[in-house]
């Protein structure tokens, strides 16, 4: 009788979401690396006015995760108004550019770390809030439901999550994919609670200036 192979996560124990893990994560490297040997769209030198509204409407916690910080606009607008902050992207270069803002400004509360967003549990932290600028509109429906798996397992018993992508409003095919409302409330159906989809503007350095987006909130369910 012929030996039937197995495939290589049978062979090296390595389960379906590992290897779609190891597959986003080394595409999210490769494809975001080289867009920071331009000039990224997203990155336009001051925080994103819904981020700063969510902060100025007391609905960030103490303890937050930025994911997919980028070079920390975000996150050390949070660290400079009283919160601890952790910032984490795949891409090198991007986490070394906001290291060294931290420095010159003198924000220790921001720490930032090369990671992967589809293994948040190995950071071994827990936090209060998730933020998310820009990389949810990034996945493909399966890399979504994988990433909200992760930032469940980060949040505490109603923790929240924040996050800002593209709209279906946004004309055109340039740039991220466009997140459609009825999609956000099918991802966000089971394991949250509170949801929360408002219209409103995500600043970019091109174009327009400006894209339509959603600012999607939840909270995590015990």
């Amino acid at each position: 009788m012929r030996a039937r192979q197995l495939p290589a996560r049978y062979i090296y124990g390595m389960d379906e979401r590992e290897e779609q893990r190891r597959r986003w994560a080394d595409d999210a490297r490769e494809r975001f690396s080289a867009l920071y040997e331009r000039f990224p769209g997203w990155e336009v030198g001051r925080p994103q006015p819904a981020i700063v509204a969510l902060h100025e409407a007391g609905d960030i916690g103490e303890r937050v995760l930025d994911a997919g910080c980028g070079t920390g606009e975000n996150a050390l607008f949070m660290a400079a108004h009283g919160h601890q902050v952790w910032g984490i992207d795949i891409v090198d270069a991007a986490i070394g550019a906001a290291a060294e803002k931290a420095r010159q400004r003198g924000l220790p509360a921001a720490r930032f770390l090369v990671a992967d967003a589809l293994a948040l549990d190995r950071l071994g932290l827990s936090f209060d809030t998730v933020v998310d600028s820009g990389l949810l509109h990034a996945m493909t429906d399966a890399e979504q439901r994988l990433y909200l798996g992760q930032v469940r397992a980060v949040l505490g018993p109603g923790g929240s999550f924040y996050a800002l992508c593209y709209s279906e409003h946004q004309p055109g095919a340039s740039g991220p994919r466009r997140v459609r409302e009825s999609e956000l409330e099918a991802l966000f159906a089971s394991g949250w609670s509170g949801l929360t989809i408002v219209e409103t503007r995500f600043v970019v350095s091109f174009s327009d200036r400006e894209a339509a987006a959603y600012l999607v909130g939840a909270r995590r369910c015990p």
